[in-house]
């Protein structure tokens, strides 16, 4: 499974491109309509069309490439075929969550189901890593069934922290190294930092 990261990295790339491209289109256009009565239009109708197609041609095709490599996808398409290997029961309420342990371990290449239920308010449910950047997120709604399976394939350790405006209260909703995968071959760069000071 392709690490969100590395996607959050190529789509950066990708859609500067893109919107470069879609601002160049908006100031030919914009160019062709304020050229004098009279002279010849230097964006031509043909022209203009064929690159609003290429770029919605470009659009469609970047989206049909990457949902493949999109992490969550390939579990969201296989959810009803997969049991988790491990399910973690969470509950959420006045702005606290309580957890089954004080770290949670999961092993490499386990599928983890992330079980949330709200007895309040709507807050968010988002496992990060050291570096603060998301791996995953859902709204956790009360009343509602709030599951999210994922599936990890590096070491690291995870802090977790409500995504979702709770009041002024869920700013303060963080478990710092709350969730913590073992046993893979390769270390997630981005949440090692705390592991090796924690362990030297």
């Amino acid at each position: 499974m392709t690490d969100s990261t590395d996607v959050l990295n190529m789509l950066k790339i990708v859609y500067t491109i893109y919107t470069v491209s879609v601002m160049l289109l908006i100031a030919w256009f914009a160019f062709g309509v304020m050229s004098p009565k009279g002279k010849p239009r230097i964006v031509k109708p043909s022209i203009f069309y064929g690159y609003v197609g290429v770029l919605v041609t470009v659009g469609v095709a970047i989206h049909i490439v990457t949902f493949n490599k999109i992490p969550w996808v390939e579990i969201d398409f296989k959810r009803d075929h997969i049991t988790p290997d491990k399910v973690v029961n969470i509950v959420v309420k006045d702005h606290h969550f309580e957890l089954p342990q004080k770290r949670i371990i999961a092993q490499c290449q386990e599928y983890v189901l992330f079980d949330v239920d709200s007895k309040d308010l709507t807050y968010g449910f988002g496992l990060f890593r050291q570096n603060n950047s998301m791996v995953l997120q859902m709204q956790v709604v009360p009343g509602s069934s709030n599951q999210l399976m994922w599936k990890f394939e590096k070491n690291g350790v995870y802090s977790i922290r409500s995504t979702e405006y709770s009041g002024p209260k869920g700013a303060y909703i963080y478990y710092e190294n709350a969730f913590e995968v073992q046993g893979c071959e390769t270390n997630d760069k981005y949440a090692m930092r705390k592991v090796q000071h924690e362990r030297s």
